[in-house]
């Protein structure tokens, strides 16, 4: 079924069903995916390590949120 047709039908049940419909699917976004969490866990090690090394240089945190 397309998203073109799924959505006809969506549109077809009540108000509160598609408020339920709706919710579920946002709700569905919010959830953690491991893949990407492991993804971040690894660049954070490589740049950690570059840092580390000297290959890679920090920046303050003043000059991060400083205001322009």
């Amino acid at each position: 079924m397309s998203t073109k047709e799924l959505l006809d039908e969506a549109m077809k049940l009540k108000p509160e069903d598609r408020f339920t419909l709706v919710e579920s699917l946002i709700k569905s976004l919010d959830e953690p995916d491991k893949k990407l969490d492991d993804i971040w866990a690894e660049e954070s090690e490589k740049r950690l390590k570059a840092y580390r090394e000297g290959k890679l240089e920090g920046i303050p945190m003043e000059e991060i949120f400083k205001e322009e």
